[in-house]
């Protein structure tokens, strides 16, 4: 049972990961693995060769039909006229007052096809809200496949090498952040992506959803990646890697309180489109009255300690200023690192601040994010 008393729900892949002995927890109401052999060991992993993520739980909204690109520009804060068959970008479905409903990818299938995958943790909400918002205009067909899907997220620098041997696709060919599709495990159009939340190199896969077909899919990559040293991953390494990388998770950085210029994504945000997106309004006003008040910063603490989730950020004169929003010992830099809201006067490099950890306040610094970049290719 969830937290709300309701019955959880599980990916077709639910079964494998009990049979990895994965310890599994509630996450926004579905029965998901959080590690298998050990969240540090999953996390580096995937920073120095190669994981793989049940991220099922997560969903797809289609948008088909020729009013689909009106549609999405109505939705949507990026600019989807950029995009070109088989690309894909980062974009956030915001409310009237440019808060966020949710962050999502959008991948362009067609001139007049598009699939928006949207978190686990929001997915009803998230496609009443595409109804709702886009549900009037009689050119589009909204289609719900979240459940169609099962999708797997293979990670790390060794992830290339992994589908190599599972694949006909030419997958060099595919640049970060497009997709094709093609034979994938002998099954044909599987949709493969290089996409992913890790902040390295990485392919999602979505194959059919049911069990048999997902649980060998599952293990064909597992075999795959034998010589890599794969590991199986859960939401504690998901989680690790993406706070290393600076990427946002809802009900953290991004909420329906936090707006997209607080957030520091901006730059995805296409105030010049000529649609006028929900939200649009709202930030130019920010906009005009000079920027946001507060700043999403990077935190690296100076004294021991740990900036956990929800914390509270003081002044080193005890003034309290804000909140940590996503905390951890980051496995891969050795340190204790955070993302927090401070006020933009107090968000400069250097900047000295305190959180505090239960009864003690902890000196920390604010530090550029991302907190981690992946090598660049030599070759």
């Amino acid at each position: 049972m969830s937290d709300s008393g309701s019955v959880l729900r599980k990916t077709a892949l639910n079964a494998t990961h009990r049979a990895l002995k994965a310890k599994m927890v509630d996450f926004g109401g579905w029965d998901m693995p959080v590690e298998y052999s050990g969240l540090i060991a999953e996390h580096m992993a995937v920073r120095t060769g190669v994981g793989v993520f049940d991220v099922s739980h997560m969903g797809d909204i289609q948008l088909r039909g020729p009013g689909s690109l009106d549609a999405v520009q109505k939705l949507l804060m990026n600019d989807a006229s950029k995009l070109q068959v088989g690309q894909a970008h980062y974009s956030a479905m915001l409310t009237p007052e440019g808060t966020f409903v949710d962050d999502v990818v959008l991948h362009k299938l067609s001139d007049n096809d598009y699939l928006i995958v949207i978190n686990a943790g929001t997915r009803e909400k998230d496609v009443q809200w595409v109804r709702k918002t886009i549900g009037m205009m009689p050119s589009v067909h909204i289609n719900d496949f979240s459940d169609m899907y099962t999708q797997l997220a293979i990670q790390g620098p060794k992830a290339i090498d992994v589908l190599r041997k599972l694949t006909d696709v030419d997958l060099d060919a595919i640049k970060n952040y497009w997709f094709t599709w093609g034979k994938v495990c002998g099954l044909y159009n599987v949709l493969v992506a290089r996409t992913g939340y890790t902040g390295e190199d990485g392919f999602e896969i979505y194959v059919p959803s049911d069990e048999a077909t997902s649980a060998r899919v599952w293990s064909e990559v597992l075999e795959a990646g034998k010589e890599f040293g794969i590991l199986p991953c859960g939401l504690g390494a998901r989680n690790t890697l993406r706070l290393e990388s600076a990427m946002a998770l809802y009900g953290h950085e991004i909420s329906d309180a936090i707006n997209v210029f607080e957030a520091g994504l901006g730059r995805y945000c296409k105030l010049e489109k000529e649609a006028d997106f929900l939200g649009k309004q709202a930030l130019l006003a920010v906009q005009t009255a000079g920027g946001p008040k507060r700043k999403l910063v990077g935190l690296e603490t100076i004294d021991r300690g740990i900036a956990r989730d929800g914390y509270p950020v003081f002044t080193l004169d005890g003034k309290e200023i804000g909140v940590v929003t996503s905390g951890s010992p980051s496995p891969f830099l050795k340190k204790n690192i955070a993302m927090a809201y401070v006020p933009v006067e107090l968000s400069a490099v250097d900047t000295e601040l305190a959180v505090q950890v239960r009864s003690t306040m902890v000196k920390s610094k604010v530090v550029p994010l991302p907190f981690y970049k992946k090598p660049k290719k030599t070759t």
